[in-house]
């Protein structure tokens, strides 16, 4: 009995795996346990993203500085000196600059979702891996440019002479919260993108156009205080409020804000979830 068990337990353990590729059964769940058996793949598109952006460009990751400073600069000049927009007691430049850090972010990992499947296509043909990493880690790579861009807001509060406040320990929630709503976005985006390549050209219009729908420029207040709900329902209205306050540490946290802008993320984030998964199925046949 023992001699005849060997050989049977020997063939079944030469049967190579059999591993079933199913589509999603839940289009509201986060592929959480997939994502994190491909971690080591995520790590690699991150890594990937932050090494393309800065390939052989002259002065590297330095851009991550200059784009929001110089920015800052046109904005201070035409807004804040000839405009005379109020800035809630700030410095213009402290204030101009503490609504682009979150936007900045929010828009660079908005044009790189977009693109990710489309641009990724020759690899999504040939082998299966969970097509989700792909808008994540360019949301994900984003962080890295803000870590810059945050270091140059720290060097102007020390030039005007500010402070920082406890307020500040509320930036990982904020920037949790832009992060979200860019992968939200991005995964509506990135599946109609491999459909219609019309949204690449869309996209920068959209991107230049919500920006001045957000108040970047100009304070939330100027919105009357009955309609500033409405407002916030643009989610980045929320995202750019709570960080200037947690930044500059004045005032009241933009609580009402907070709480419509939230909610549009999650309604976005879930839809986008949904949308993207139900695509996730053929995208690479139309890709």
């Amino acid at each position: 009995m023992t001699g005849a068990s060997v050989p049977a337990e020997a063939s079944r353990a030469s049967v190579p795996p059999v591993l079933r590729i199913v589509p999603p059964t839940r289009w509201w769940a986060l592929p959480v346990r997939e994502l994190w058996e491909y971690r080591e793949l995520l790590y690699f598109f991150v890594w990937r993203e932050i090494k393309i952006r800065y390939k052989q460009t002259a002065i590297g990751a330095a851009w991550a500085i200059l784009q929001p400073f110089l920015t800052m600069l046109v904005f201070s000049l035409f807004f804040g000196k000839l405009a005379h927009i109020p800035s809630e007691g700030l410095p213009y430049p402290i204030f101009s600059y503490s609504g682009l850090l979150p936007w900045m972010y929010f828009a660079g990992a908005l044009q790189n979702s977009t693109t990710a499947i489309v641009d990724n296509q020759r690899l999504i043909t040939k082998v299966y891996f969970p097509r989700l990493a792909l808008p994540l880690s360019s949301v994900v790579s984003g962080l890295v440019d803000f870590s810059i861009s945050f270091l140059m807001f720290l060097a102007m509060m020390a030039y005007y002479r500010m402070r920082p406040a406890w307020t500040m320990l509320w930036i990982p929630a904020f920037l949790g919260l832009a992060l979200l709503t860019a992968l939200g976005v991005g995964l509506w985006l990135s599946a109609l993108n491999a459909i219609y390549r019309d949204v690449r050209y869309v996209l920068p219009f959209l991107v230049q156009f919500w920006m001045f729908a957000s108040p970047v420029v100009y304070p939330a207040s100027l919105m009357p205080a009955k309609w500033r709900w409405v407002y916030g329902l643009n989610p980045m209205t929320g995202v750019i409020e709570g960080f200037r306050w947690a930044l500059a540490g004045r005032g009241d946290p933009p609580g009402r804000l907070i709480l419509a802008s939230s909610g549009i993320v999650l309604l976005v984030l879930l839809s986008g979830l949904a949308y993207f998964q139900k695509m996730e199925t053929t995208v690479a046949d139309v890709v």
